[in-house]
Formats: C-alpha cells, sequence, structure tokens
C-alpha cells in the first residue's frame, strides 16, 4: 500500500504551504467521508467569515508542523 504522506519534506516554502492545505483537506475527507454532504455544506462555510477563518487556522497550524519537519528550510536558504 502506497502512503499518501510519505514525508512532510518539502523542499521550499511554498511546496510546505500546499502540503498543509493537502492535509487539512485530508482532514476533512476523513472526518466526512460523504462526498455529496460535503458538497452540500460547501455553500454553508463558504461565506461564513468564521468558518474561513478557521480553516485558516487549521493550515497555519499544518504549515508550522510541516515547517518544523524542514528545519523551517535553513538547510535550504
Amino acid at each position: 500500500m502506497t502512503s499518501w504522506l510519505p514525508t512532510l519534506k518539502t523542499d521550499t516554502p511554498e511546496e510546505g504551504y500546499a502540503l498543509a492545505v493537502k492535509l487539512a483537506r485530508v482532514a476533512v475527507k476523513l472526518t466526512q467521508p460523504d462526498a455529496e454532504v460535503r458538497d452540500r455544506l460547501r455553500p454553508e462555510y463558504a461565506e461564513d467569515s468564521d468558518a474561513l477563518i478557521a480553516v485558516s487556522q487549521v493550515v497555519a497550524t499544518h504549515y508550522a508542523t510541516v515547517a518544523a519537519a524542514n528545519d523551517y528550510w535553513r538547510d535550504r536558504a
């Protein structure tokens, strides 16, 4: 079985951010595996500023984790 997350290592901060977004998206899919339910709920949170801010906080937390795993990209500068 191939892992969808073989590593937290990325070559650049931008790749790290993309990984953080993916981590957040995968968490939503695992929490609510029914795509129809997710699609039905999307319009509700898409216009809810509190929900959008919460998403940003989740991505920021994941990004901090990825950045730490990459030693904040110091070795790559």
